[in-house]
């Protein structure tokens, strides 16, 4: 019975083992963990979309404005194309890294 037991648990230490190490090799490659994947798919796309959505309704409406002060391609590349960017071309679980800073 000990022997079984001990068996037992060296087996299940050196599976989990092998498991944590191919997710550290998985993460130094870059590849997404399935956590990272659930929440981009649920939380980050639909809000880069809408992010997309209200970003091109204001990009139409301050359309005027900008074309007068020369940089409706400014705006339409921060309003509409970055977002839509973000939204549509990232791999799934690929989050946009945060350590940029903003302009």
């Amino acid at each position: 019975m000990k022997m079984k037991l001990i068996l037992f648990l060296l087996t299940f230490s050196l599976t989990t083992s092998i498991q944590a190490d191919e997710e550290m090799q998985d993460e130094a490659r870059g590849v997404p963990s399935a956590e990272a994947m659930i929440v981009d798919g649920l939380v980050y796309r639909p809000l880069s979309l809408a992010g997309t959505i209200v970003g091109t309704g204001l990009f139409i409406l301050t359309l005027p404005f900008s074309a007068i002060g020369g940089n409706a391609d400014e705006a339409g590349q921060r309003l509409v194309v970055e977002p839509a960017q973000s939204t549509f071309n990232r791999c799934l679980g690929c989050l946009p890294d945060n350590s940029r800073v903003s302009r």
